[in-house]
């Protein structure tokens, strides 16, 4: 049998944990929109997966719990110019290749969504996880469902790094700070661990009554 989340409970908790004590119409739809599919299609398997799923999606989105742009820009040429700035003043001292300049075609391979997919190998294996042609319009990967998938499916597969949630949260591992390595290495490791263990300590089973933060 499968025992759902107390909802009301969740995001009163997470709300004065981690959305200072208010959550907007569009955090709550992003949270919702996950734990949907969570529990459509995952509903049995270990709550720490969701709850690093939820800590990613709230750091890389910047906490708006929506599918973003890089650089949280309105467009795709403003995100660039934001990029190749920050390139040129040596703030982005990992990228080897600028990533985001537009191809022959025209289309730019920056990140976008809930978790932010980047280049166009990563677009295209996440065509056929979605079945949607990311390839061809990369931002579809802006779209909700779109986004939730790629989010969900992409850590549980280790589609990034070729980290996935199981090699860090298991029967005798719980690593949330190695975790990061689902994504992005260590990038701010120790800060999405406690995202992530504020996510989980806000799950119980569906029983009791919760409140309801304004």
């Amino acid at each position: 049998m499968v025992v759902h989340m107390d909802r009301m409970f969740f995001f009163d908790a997470v709300c004065q944990e981690l959305f200072k004590g208010g959550l907007t119409h569009p955090q709550v739809e992003g949270i919702a929109a996950i734990l949907d599919a969570w529990e459509k299609r995952f509903a049995r398997a270990d709550r720490r997966w969701l709850a690093y799923i939820l800590a990613t999606a709230y750091h890389e989105t910047a906490y708006t719990m929506q599918p973003v742009r890089e650089t949280l820009a309105e467009s795709d040429t403003r995100a660039v110019e934001i990029l190749e700035a920050a390139f040129a003043a040596g703030r982005l001292s990992w990228v080897k290749a600028p990533y985001w300049r537009p191809d022959e075609d025209g289309r730019c391979w920056l990140g976008r969504g809930l978790v932010q997919l980047t280049h166009r190998r990563n677009y295209e294996a996440m065509s056929v996880l979605t079945g949607i042609d990311l390839v061809a319009d990369p931002d579809r990967a802006m779209e909700m469902d779109a986004a939730v998938t790629i989010l969900i499916e992409g850590m549980l597969q280790g589609s990034f790094t070729g980290h996935k949630l199981a090699d860090h949260l298991n029967a005798t591992t719980e690593d949330w700070v190695n975790a990061r390595r689902i994504v992005n290495g260590t990038d701010r490791a120790e800060k999405l661990a406690g995202y992530a263990r504020a996510f989980h300590a806000a799950m119980r089973p569906d029983a009791a009554q919760g409140g309801a933060c304004g």
